[in-house]
């Protein structure tokens, strides 16, 4: 049996932006992270995530750590 994957569509994410942005604010309080570790954390796919980090990041509350992304190519963030 395979498990079927349903994906949220854009306007739910972007609809569940407030409550999930108290979330990723707390688990930044342990330090910077990146999406797929805030997606970790969360237990949310990385892809959401990133668009209430986008939209935190837009609105002043959270900022990157660098300049340049890591190895890996991705940005640590942190509470601004």
């Amino acid at each position: 049996m395979t498990e079927e994957i349903i994906q949220r569509g854009v306007a739910e994410i972007i609809r569940d932006e407030m409550v999930m942005s108290d979330k990723i604010i707390a688990v930044l309080q342990d330090g910077p992270k990146t999406i797929v570790e805030i997606a970790e954390s969360l237990g949310c796919p990385s892809h959401e995530v990133m668009y209430w980090v986008m939209a935190m990041w837009r609105y002043g509350r959270i900022e990157e750590t660098t300049v340049k992304p890591d190895d890996d190519g991705y940005f640590k963030y942190r509470v601004k």
